[in-house]
């Protein structure tokens, strides 16, 4: 990205900041509505577009293709309720083993794990930020009728509520809290039995903190952990791929802007909408790294960072400069541990993962060359690969399973 596009997010932010009049609101929404608001969406601010050909038109009727056709995101599971300490209401859906019928296995779940799993584990995904549970759509197919899993939707996050505390009296939201918050669930949704716990971006910072507020949970029942695209700290010295002018200005107005972008929600919605392509090509940019990933994939991915309401893009947001949980990943020393990235991940850097993997000298690193921060949704076969391995290790199911190729997305993958 040149300085003078890093500059020219870091001008539409300012003129956020420093006005309230209506013209210049809708004006600068329309521009950091977008940007800036998918910066915290695991997408990230300032990027150099390509110039677009495509009318208008036809890219609406495109995306409008996409959402009608692609299967992404259309898996379901039995729903359920948790209750976080602040009366928050957390949704979670379980897939439970299938029953053994005697019926035939079909050929991909054979190809996968063998016939069945001999070992009432539950695998519980904890997605990232202004995602939901549907961004584990390949891993959730492939361990379908496998093994016993649960997805649930962070606080604020699809089809869970809003945060109580945040909106009954503006309490921040912490990673602390999200880690309460994936305790409930635990509680509702797997009472009892062996535990492996995978997070991406947020949700692997989600399961540092309840391995920090709850070690006796993790050394009684967690049996393994994967932490995906993720950080144990130090995300405030992060650049997202910007040069140094251009960062040190986002950072200095960011604050600011995601408050008051917050405090006109509707508005800054308006202009995300009224700047979809713009907004759409920053996703793809600080999603994937790949050229050929599936358009439907794209598109998907789009759809769940653009459901995300501003004011919750703005209420979070905060709380990744504090996250510190570094102390806490000795917690997993005596765990199999898959810690996996995309080495061109421009929101949570490989280094971190690696960071990670220094700390755990026992876990499995694995750094995908040709991905980025959505790396599970763009080489889900990598992803879905390694999870398996990771299960087998944890005993969980068969050992000698693999995963043949299922799910790709790109030509191009190749395991880190």
């Amino acid at each position: 990205m040149s300085q003078s596009n890093a500059e020219a997010v870091a001008d539409a932010a300012a003129l956020v900041s420093a006005t309230g009049a209506a013209g210049n609101w809708r004006r600068a929404t329309g521009i950091a509505g977008a940007a800036i608001g998918v910066l915290a969406a695991g997408a990230a601010a300032g990027v150099a577009l390509e110039r677009m050909t495509v009318g208008r038109g036809m890219r609406r009727k495109a995306r409008l293709a996409l959402d009608s056709t692609g299967p992404y995101g259309a898996l379901r599971g039995t729903p359920g309720k948790a209750y976080a300490d602040d009366g928050t209401e957390l949704y979670y859906e379980v897939d439970d083993v299938e029953p053994d019928t005697g019926e035939a296995v079909s050929p991909r779940r054979r190809r996968l794990f063998g016939r069945k799993a001999p070992a009432p584990v539950t695998v519980v995904f904890s997605h990232g930020y202004c995602l939901g549970q549907d961004s584990w759509h390949f891993q959730r197919a492939a361990l379908r009728g496998v093994v016993r899993t649960v997805h649930w939707d962070q606080r604020s996050h699809g089809r869970s509520g809003r945060g109580a505390a945040q909106l009954r009296d503006g309490t921040p939201v912490s990673i602390d809290q999200l880690g309460r918050d994936l305790k409930a669930v635990l509680d509702a949704a797997v009472p009892e039995g062996p535990i492996v716990l995978v997070g991406h971006s947020m949700g692997g910072m989600t399961v540092m903190a309840l391995a920090d507020q709850y070690p006796e949970l993790i050394r009684e029942r967690v049996v393994a952990v994967a932490l995906v695209g993720t950080s144990s700290g130090q995300l405030g010295e992060v650049n997202f791929g910007l040069p140094v002018a251009g960062v040190n200005a986002v950072r200095r107005v960011l604050p600011g802007v995601l408050r008051a972008l917050g405090q006109r929600a509707e508005l800054v919605e308006k202009g995300r909408r009224a700047t979809a392509d713009l907004f759409a090509g920053i996703i793809k940019r600080y999603s994937f790294a790949s050229r050929d990933v599936d358009p439907a994939v794209e598109r998907f991915a789009e759809r769940m960072i653009e459901s995300t309401p501003i004011d919750v893009v703005a209420e979070f947001y905060p709380a990744f400069t504090e996250h510190d949980k570094t102390a806490a990943l000795a917690r997993f020393a005596e765990l199999p541990v898959l810690v996996l990235a995309g080495v061109q991940d421009l929101v949570t850097p490989s280094r971190h993962s690696e960071a990670i993997a220094d700390l755990l000298p026992d876990a499995e690193l694995v750094l995908v060359p040709d991905a980025g921060h959505l790396v599970m949704l763009e080489h889900p076969e990598v992803v879905t690969d390694r999870l398996a391995d990771l299960l087998t290790r944890a005993g969980a199911v068969p050992a000698g399973a693999t995963v043949g190729g299922y799910g790709s997305t790109s030509g191009t993958a190749r395991p880190g």
